[in-house]
């Protein structure tokens, strides 16, 4: 039983422990020195949107001001069969180079993205959405990246701002995701890219499946192609945060049961055989967070098993039962999320709650293709 205990505790630790310190301590990757580049010399921008029209002005201003030096630019708007005031404002654009894409039907946001992939031939394509205001100089951030022949695609660094536009500090959250990001990029590959700001190579882009996720299933795509996914810190996208905290937690829901089953449709990469370094972190960062909560479980369990015998794991017990109850309590005195130590534990817990619940939606046979962007 203590055994059992601790590998509940070693395997409930690892996605987010073990598995930085071993990116850490294993050898980076080797550069190919045959690798030849291609210049960039086209770039789509596909602007996911549906029901933006709030947004949708601020966010064809921002594209239309993005420095381009001697790039031919394509402006698109991806329009999951919007039915608001979205689509004729963007039609109000076309004689400043933006045009429409729209899905006639509402099939998500990857479908809408897929049809405006399909109407250009851009050599790279800058997927964001319209509630990402992107820096003038993002596009040549961008073109840089794709310098490296073995880069097939270049995710951003999120950066949230408040409600009166002021950048907020990043949280040690934040923070921690991005350092597990360069560590992906120095040791390999990234495993998502972030959804709101990334681009990718053309031919990455050639057999576009909307039943995955975008973002990850790009990271995916470029592992079949042997190509990588990096993080380039040089570029940046600016959101507001989540006006109603609670929508964040349906949010998570609705991410994870998409990554799961975007896994499933693509399980294939797990093979290590074929895919090596990526299967690795794919198993590591995706598949064993997604088994946490269950570790997390188990680690209780047998800490009440052997209490009986053990007078040290009622201590286990005690501190694990108030670790997870202080979502709950926080609910009850708001004031606890302003204590760093414990926000970044109300965090972990409510994460590990949502990925039970996709869990279920997922076993349930559940599968999320349409999307209504945050209120921000």
């Amino acid at each position: 039983m203590e055994a059992t205990f601790w590998l509940c505790l070693m395997a409930a630790t690892y996605s987010y422990f073990w598995y930085p310190l071993l990116l850490l301590a294993l050898p980076a990757r080797k550069c190919r020195a045959d690798a030849q580049s291609t210049p960039v010399r086209k770039v789509a921008v596909i602007i996911a949107a549906r029901n933006e029209a709030a947004k949708i002005v601020a966010k064809l201003d921002n594209t239309l001001v993005l420095e381009r030096g001697e790039l031919d630019l394509d402006l698109i708007v991806a329009s999951d069969a919007s039915d608001d005031a979205t689509d004729s404002i963007v039609l109000g654009y076309a004689d400043r180079g933006i045009r429409l894409s729209r899905s006639p039907v509402r099939r998500g946001k990857e479908h809408a993205q897929g049809l405006a992939v399909t109407s250009t031939d851009a050599d790279v394509i800058v997927f964001t959405d319209a509630g990402t205001i992107l820096p003038a100089d993002a596009l040549a951030h961008v073109v840089a990246a794709f310098d490296d022949p073995e880069v097939g695609a270049v995710s951003s660094i999120d950066r949230f701002l408040s409600a009166d536009g002021t950048l907020q500090g990043e949280g040690a959250y934040v923070r921690y995701e991005m350092w597990l990001r360069d560590l992906e990029t120095r040791f390999h590959s990234l495993v998502g890219l972030s959804g709101s700001f990334f681009a990718a190579r053309r031919s990455v882009c050639a057999h576009w499946d909307d039943r995955v996720q975008s973002d990850f299933g790009t990271a995916l795509s470029c592992a079949q192609l042997g190509l990588r996914a990096v993080s380039d810190r040089r570029l940046v996208g600016y959101y507001k945060d989540i006006a109603d905290s609670r929508k964040e937690y349906q949010r998570k829901v609705r991410t994870i049961v998409r990554g799961m089953n975007s896994l499933k449709i693509r399980a294939e990469v797990l093979n290590i055989a074929r895919y090596g370094r990526f299967s690795f972190e794919v198993f590591s960062h995706k598949v064993m967070r997604w088994v946490t909560p269950g570790f997390l479980l188990g680690t209780l369990a047998v800490s009440i098993v052997l209490m009986v015998r053990h007078p040290v794991f009622r201590i286990w017990v005690a501190l694990q039962l108030a670790f997870y109850l202080a979502p709950a309590v926080a609910r009850i005195i708001p004031g606890l999320r302003r204590i760093g130590p414990l926000r970044l534990g109300i965090y972990f817990v409510e994460v590990n709650l949502a990925i039970l619940h996709a869990a279920a939606l997922v076993f349930a046979g559940r599968t999320i293709l349409t999307w209504e962007p945050s209120k921000r």
